[in-house]
């Protein structure tokens, strides 16, 4: 088959438009097509008057060879990309070697557990937090009753904090080997719907994403895998050798056992703070990270509609607009837009008592009233938390408990309206944008809770993004604090072998190590640190030239 691609259609085509497009765009007769098939959807709504959809499309000649040659040199036309999985090894594990252990349950986790468990090699997944539907209702305790669950929320249990996101399965990654199409392929086959094989930005929703992490583990445990919930790791046993090498020898669990391990991955997730220091006190070599600070910004979605798509706004070929926004600041500051959810919710995403946090979320059909977006500021070890690999944590948590104290100490978030934002006064009185935030807004002075260079940047941006988005400056456009939990403040390094750089058989993974950024590349980076884990535990090589 033939991969054509940029091939331009109105918004309201009617059915047969696409395989004549195909045809006229080839310069073939309608009989020579034998078959096409969508592989990408996007639009293209930078002119709002003429919305056009923007397909890709594998397509099945009667003589694919003439027209490739035809089109010899142009990037339009080229055979279809293999993007099948392949397991990097059939050979069974080492007799020597014990189960593979995975800690954490997020998508990294996941992924690593359904590779290795595809690949016969019974893993065990350790996860402080609980099943996802139990996590489920603990999330809602702090959302509806302000009751804090450290070891079941946003952050920790089944899923990971992806769970209770807005779902988005895309990512600027560069997969070669089309790992992610592995990952789509392996949701859709745990429920997801199949338009995310096709859409430019597919999404599934909060909803969607419990049943198909439910049906994903009973996969990975009838292929062999466990599941050991409630289940935090302590610590870490380490091995040092006489010429100073180390090898990770097992875990003591919070339970009071200990786990045997020769193959560790850590998917910890960026909240596990406590493991961060653990890892650290056990000379497991970490660096700081750069992340980014700020606030979680909302508009009615019909005014981002608008603005975007014009008078096709509401089209069910568009559904509700999203942006990517970014400034560069006099202050020498970025501030940009992060987790843009559409149509959807603020949530309370703290993991720790006496602090708030925030993050977006939203359901697959996006038809929640608000539109929300982080508006958050990029900030780095060497010029704003210099001189320790965890100063990264303290900071977080600092303005996460002044965000506490802001919002009245009842794990409330602090809000204020732009307008007063702007004008540096506290809020008094809600305007024509809502507030989501569950359980509840404290209308005050965000600029208690965050850096003064935050303050800065976001009211220097602000304007500048209603000259882009009009109306997104709008003086009653909702601001609530903080949203700090951007990504790790840390990297746990590892080398060419997915291996701790100072500790082997250790395998940090995914977004809390540092490698990852989301749902789509934690677990594409689950699926590498899994086959190097495979390639280990069969003795064929520490390194593989197809894992990359």
């Amino acid at each position: 088959m033939l991969r054509l691609t940029e091939l331009k259609l109105p918004l309201d085509h009617a059915a047969d438009a696409l395989p004549a497009a195909i045809c006229a765009r080839l310069g073939i007769a309608p009989d020579a097509l034998i078959e096409y098939v969508i592989a990408r959807r996007a639009n293209d709504a930078r002119r709002k008057s003429a919305i056009h959809l923007v397909y890709s499309v594998d397509i099945a000649l009667k003589d694919e060879a003439a027209v490739l040659a035809r089109f010899s040199g142009g990037r339009h036309v080229q055979p279809t990309p293999d993007t099948g999985y392949r397991f990097v090894t059939t050979a069974p594990a080492h007799p020597d070697s014990k189960r593979p252990v995975i800690v954490g349950a997020g998508p990294c986790g996941l992924f690593a557990g359904l590779i290795l468990a595809q690949m016969g090699f019974r893993p065990i997944i350790l996860d402080r937090g609980k099943v996802v539907r139990e996590r489920t209702k603990d999330t809602w305790g702090l959302w509806r009753r302000s009751v804090l669950n450290p070891e079941s929320n946003v952050q920790f249990g089944e899923g990971g904090a992806g769970t209770f996101s807005d779902g988005k399965l895309y990512s600027q990654i560069k997969d070669p080997r089309h790992l992610g199409r592995k990952v789509l392929t392996e949701f859709v086959k745990a429920g997801a719907p199949p338009e995310i094989l096709t859409e430019a930005h597919p999404h599934i929703g909060t909803f969607r994403l419990v049943t198909m992490v439910e049906n994903m583990r009973k996969t990975i445990e009838a292929l062999g895998g466990e599941y050991r919930w409630q289940h935090r790791v302590e610590d870490i046993d380490i091995e040092t050798g006489p010429d100073g090498t180390r090898q990770v020898r097992g875990l003591h669990l919070q339970t009071g056992d200990y786990l045997e391990a020769d193959h560790v991955v850590l998917a910890v997730g960026h909240s596990a703070r406590d493991t961060f220091h653990m890892l650290y006190d056990r000379g497991v070599h970490i660096e700081a990270k750069p992340f980014s600070i700020g606030v979680r910004i909302e508009h009615p979605q019909s005014w981002i509609d608008k603005a975007r798509f014009g008078t096709c706004a509401g089209h069910p070929d568009l559904g509700a607009a999203a942006y990517s926004l970014s400034h560069h600041c006099s202050n020498d500051r970025t501030v940009y837009s992060f987790c843009m959810c559409p149509g959807g919710r603020v949530v309370a995403a703290t993991s720790e008592e006496g602090r708030v946090a925030t993050n977006g979320m939203s359901q697959y059909s996006r038809q929640e009233f608000n539109a929300n977006s982080g508006i958050v500021v990029g900030i780095n070890p060497d010029r704003d938390y210099p001189g320790h690999p965890l100063a990264g944590i303290a900071l977080q948590q600092h303005w996460e408990s002044l965000a506490f104290v802001a919002g009245g100490s009842s794990y409330a978030a602090p809000g204020q309206k732009v307008g007063d934002f702007l004008a540096g006064r506290a809020s008094s009185e809600l305007g024509a944008v809502i507030p989501s935030y569950k359980p509840g807004v404290h209308l005050t002075d965000l600029a208690q809770c965050l850096p003064d260079f935050v303050v800065q940047a976001i009211r220097e941006a602000l304007p500048a993004f209603g000259r882009q988005i009009p109306g997104y400056d709008h003086p009653d456009a909702m601001l609530t604090g903080v949203e700090t939990r951007t990504s790790s403040p840390v990297r746990i390094t590892r080398g060419k072998n997915f291996q701790s750089l100072n500790t082997a058989r250790l395998y940090p993974a995914g977004e809390g190590a540092g490698y990852a950024g989301g749902i789509l590349s934690a677990a594409v980076d689950g699926i590498k640190v899994a086959e190097a884990v495979a390639l280990s535990l069969t003795h064929t090589q520490d390194h593989h030239s197809d894992v990359r």
